[in-house]
């Protein structure tokens, strides 16, 4: 469900350029690839803060006395009961089962608000559109007036309480509120990747360039730094956290890219999809899997190798690199039901990959010998 044509630009891309980033593209959008070193950029996130540029995001308001029921009847987690200032994070499928996107939506006094990818928006509005038919809802594209900026480490609370005053410990998780950062109206949404509180702020585009400077001021004086996407995407794979449009898409269901406990409601009644999902609950198995992998061998494998046993393929590599605190490539992929197992191991054409799951400590410890 990608978009045709040129990347997306990130409304920052001058000033990163002129920062020293070298840009690249990811969920189809030109954002930093990394600034000095991805390995230093990732030990940032893990030990102090990381301040990264989250400018691939597309964003849609619902408003109208029909969007709260409208929008449960097409996204797999519970839209009715989303408390004022909370949000979660959802699905949605096609009639078959296949995800089309993956959405957070927040709860505001008079609108749902979203936030997905901009390399689906075109699909995503259109695919929208098409259930909006005796509903009293309005869809407005925000893509082109916010953008978003985040803080992620130990140290992202200390920034956070620094700069607009808020301690993250007394918000939810996905728990949004609004704030003043220098003179700078923002929503801030509390994010926590691998359990450690960090935040988000959502501000008018033209505010970005100003915010992005006095986070990045405040970030460097708790001892941080900003972190490209090569960094990022290591330190998702080491907290086990799969990207949409990486890990899963079109191509799978929800039970085989499993997200089957953390973007389902099954208690919230029908939504579109629904049927295959219950199917697969109720028969508890799908042919294949995604897991994570621990890769031996010289290199990293690339999206899309080949996973065999016995000279038979058996899956394939979604995304992997190198994170900063080893000296072997971890990723994820898909293998089929038999292979799916703690410790299953299969060839690539580099070397051996073993199922596991992840954690600092597993990690430094399961060197494939």
């Amino acid at each position: 469900m990608e978009e045709t044509g040129d990347a997306f630009e990130t409304p920052l891309d001058a000033l990163h350029k002129s920062a020293g980033a070298t840009m690249g593209t990811w969920f189809y959008c030109v954002l930093p690839d990394y600034w000095t070193d991805p390995r230093v950029e990732q030990e940032f996130a893990r030990k102090t803060v990381a301040l990264v540029d989250k400018n691939y995001r597309a964003y849609l308001s619902f408003t109208g006395p029909d969007r709260v029921r409208y929008l449960n009847a097409i996204l797999t987690n519970d839209i009715k009961t989303l408390p004022a200032g909370q949000g979660n994070v959802s699905l949605l499928l096609n009639p078959q089962g296949h995800i089309l996107a993956e959405i957070e939506t927040y709860a505001l006094p008079e609108s749902l608000f979203c936030a997905s990818y901009a390399m689906i928006r075109e699909r995503l509005i259109e695919v929208v559109n098409k259930y909006i038919i005796m509903d009293d809802v309005t869809l407005t594209d925000e893509s082109q007036r916010f953008g978003t900026l985040a803080i992620e480490g130990p140290r992202a609370a200390a920034v956070a309480q620094a700069i607009a005053g808020i301690d993250l410990s007394a918000l939810a998780e996905l728990g949004r509120m609004e704030a003043t950062v220098a003179s700078i109206p923002c929503w801030i949404t509390k994010r926590s990747p691998g359990g450690v509180a960090g935040c988000e702020f959502l501000v008018e585009r033209e505010k970005l360039a100003n915010l992005w400077g006095v986070l990045l001021e405040s970030v460097k004086k708790h001892g941080g730094s900003p972190m490209g996407y090569a960094a990022l995407s290591a330190q998702r794979l080491a907290q086990g956290v799969p990207w949409f449009g990486y890990d899963f898409g079109e191509k799978q269901i929800p039970h085989e890219a499993g997200l089957q406990d953390s973007h389902i409601s099954y208690t919230k009644g029908c939504y579109t999809g629904q049927e295959i999902v219950e199917r697969v609950r109720s028969r508890g198995q799908v042919n294949r899997r995604r897991v994570e992998l621990i890769f031996d061998g010289a290199g990293v494998p690339a999206a899309g190798e080949t996973l065999t046993v016995d000279g038979k393929e058996e899956g394939y590599v979604t995304r992997a690199a190198v994170p900063s605190f080893l000296s072997y490539a971890i990723g994820m992929g898909y293998v089929r039901k038999d292979h799916t197992a703690l410790g299953s191991r299969l060839n690539w054409s580099g070397g051996t990959a073993v199922v596991s799951k992840f954690s600092d400590a597993l990690l430094a410890a399961a060197k494939v010998e």
